[in-house]
């Protein structure tokens, strides 16, 4: 399969989660089991949706590096140049492990495309416990959700505000947002139904907006890198993220299984010191609320 498939949690369309859409141009590119949405103005993705078999993954040894996407023009992308000589992180959207399902060969192929530079993002460089945190909720949900075939689509971008600071012509996102969404027959139902969860990691320094300020210029006036904080991760409604990044989410919205949330305008840098209500702060895991039903063993 190439590119992502909006139908892949129910067949014959019964559960669909179809791709974001937007009130912008976006292009989409598709790779093996994932598509991504570039916006050809911020040069990142706004969005990019994955397909995930549990039951099909390949742990194959880390192969591929990082290459322009030969699918969109150079002059819509945030190749090497972003990264060379500084502290920041190709960040993956799409994890190289989520797509790398079926056989060998379809596995690795998957696995190599995740590296195109249509698929990073830049955030802070170094690993901490936050950032594994975030990297490892599809782990969280596709372990304890009651999906079939311990299937999960998994959607993942970032927030683009015009605030963002300009850094070597690209201007650097501070927070990404992901939404996990699987399928499950209630009890007492016969047809499966989806639900979904939504997170937020933010590296917004932990200033206030006139600290941010100077301290920004001040890395800009001398070709640094603007200041980013530590990695925090929120699970937030998924209405909110459908908010902060003006995406068509579609029916994850309804399938939020934290219930739904009332229309607002959730404004991002509020998320520095004080989150906005409805937002939780995650350290671990299991801290995920409400966790996902529990998989069916009979």
């Amino acid at each position: 399969m190439t590119g992502y498939d909006a139908q892949f949690l129910g067949p014959g369309g019964t559960v669909r989660v179809p791709l974001p859409t937007a009130d912008r141009p976006l292009r989409r590119l598709d790779h093996p089991h994932f598509s991504v949405l570039l916006d050809p103005e911020r040069r990142l993705a706004a969005a990019t949706a994955c397909a995930v078999d549990g039951a099909r993954l390949q742990r194959l040894p880390r192969s591929g590096s990082w290459r322009l996407d030969p699918q969109a023009p150079p002059a819509e992308q945030s190749g090497n140049e972003l990264y060379h000589h500084n502290p920041l992180d190709r960040g993956h959207l799409v994890r190289r492990l989520d797509p790398m399902w079926g056989t060998v060969d379809e596995a690795r192929a998957a696995g190599e495309a995740t590296f195109v530079y249509t698929n990073a993002a830049p955030q802070v460089g170094g690993f901490n416990q936050s950032k594994q945190l975030w990297n490892g909720l599809e782990d969280h949900v596709l372990e304890y959700a009651d999906a079939h075939d311990h299937r999960i689509v998994v959607l993942t971008g970032c927030v683009f505000l015009d605030s963002d600071p300009v850094y070597r012509g690209v201007a650097v996102p501070r927070q990404f947002w992901k939404v996990v969404a699987w399928a499950t027959v209630p009890d007492g139902g016969t047809s499966p139904a989806l639900r979904a969860a939504a997170f937020v990691l933010d590296q917004t320094p932990l200033l206030t907006d006139a600290e941010l300020s100077t301290a920004t210029g001040r890395a800009l006036a001398v070709g640094q890198v603007p200041p980013l904080g530590p990695f925090r991760t929120f699970q937030v409604p998924v209405a909110d993220v459908g908010s902060l990044t003006r995406l068509d989410l579609g029916p994850v919205v309804d399938a939020d299984v934290r219930g739904p949330a009332p229309e607002r305008r959730v404004e991002p840098r509020t998320t520095s010191r004080r989150p906005p209500s409805g937002w939780t702060e995650l350290h671990h895991p299991a801290e995920v609320l409400p966790p996902p039903t529990p998989r069916r063993t009979s």
